[in-house]
């Protein structure tokens, strides 16, 4: 019973699997599913007959899917460009401190930071 809901989810709400699949632009397949989703918000609201529910569903769902989206970006970010994030010594980090009001030189080879 478990398989057969995972994978009616998934043939449904995966855009990897369901037929969706075949529009190769990510963005295109997000902008789908969000137009989908907010069809299924007008008519659950007209089947309840409350514009509340309308309201409510379709924040609800932007919310939900708009969150899934960053998600992904996010993971194929890292996935195809790693160096997009950078790393944690940005060569803009003070090589210098300053003790009663003097400029004090840090070593250049030390990356900084705080707890180092």
């Amino acid at each position: 019973m478990q398989k057969l809901i995972y994978d009616t989810w998934n043939i449904v709400m995966n855009h990897n699997k369901n037929p969706l699949k075949n529009i190769p632009d990510t963005y295109v397949r997000h902008m789908i599913m969000q137009v989908l989703a907010w069809m299924w918000c007008i008519v659950f609201s007209m089947y309840f007959t409350s514009m509340w529910i309308f309201g409510i569903t379709t924040i609800a769902h932007m919310i939900l899917l708009s969150a899934v989206a960053v998600t992904v970006i996010t993971f194929e970010t890292a996935k195809r460009k790693p160096k997009f994030f950078g790393s944690y010594y940005t060569p803009s980090r003070s090589r210098a401190i300053y003790v009663d009001g003097k400029r004090i030189e840090l070593d250049h080879n030390d990356k900084g930071g705080e707890h180092e």
